[in-house]
């Protein structure tokens, strides 16, 4: 790693799994799927897409095998210990991984440009100013 390169870190709320990304994300968004929904206990959630080279993790996180719009799995990687999602890594895009943003040590620097499965939306959530919206996902499987 270049000294100059962005780097940033993360990790779950008891600490056992923690990670660096370098560079910055490829995109950052809101998702208002339900299968995110369940995973986070709320009304939608924002994460960063990486590029899989980005992303390394120090602990070792449980892997629940969930599936996308495409019917392929996606891999939702979360804490043992204290339950914190961490990453999703769906295989219809092999090669980027989507990190929890509240994960982040210090995720003032998100700012969300897209939101994604809006059609699963709650209503009384407005729309996030200067997104583009999509009905279902915003990368890789259809729009």
């Amino acid at each position: 790693m270049a000294a100059n390169e962005l780097r940033r870190e993360g990790g779950c709320l008891c600490g056992a799994i923690r990670y660096t990304v370098t560079g910055a994300p490829l995109l950052s968004a809101v998702c208002h799927c339900r299968h995110c929904q369940r995973q986070g206990g709320s009304a939608f959630s924002v994460v960063c897409a990486v590029a899989a080279s980005q992303y390394e993790q120090r602990g070792e996180t449980r892997v629940f095998q969930d599936r996308g719009d495409s019917g392929q799995a996606v891999h939702r990687h979360f804490c043992d210990t204290c339950g914190s999602p961490i990453v999703s890594i769906a295989d219809v895009l092999p090669d980027l991984t989507i990190v929890k943003a509240g994960t982040f040590d210090d995720p003032g620097f998100i700012v969300p440009t897209q939101e994604a499965y809006c059609r699963d939306a709650w209503a009384f959530v407005p729309p996030f100013s200067g997104t583009e919206r999509f009905s279902g996902t915003n990368i890789g499987e259809s729009r």
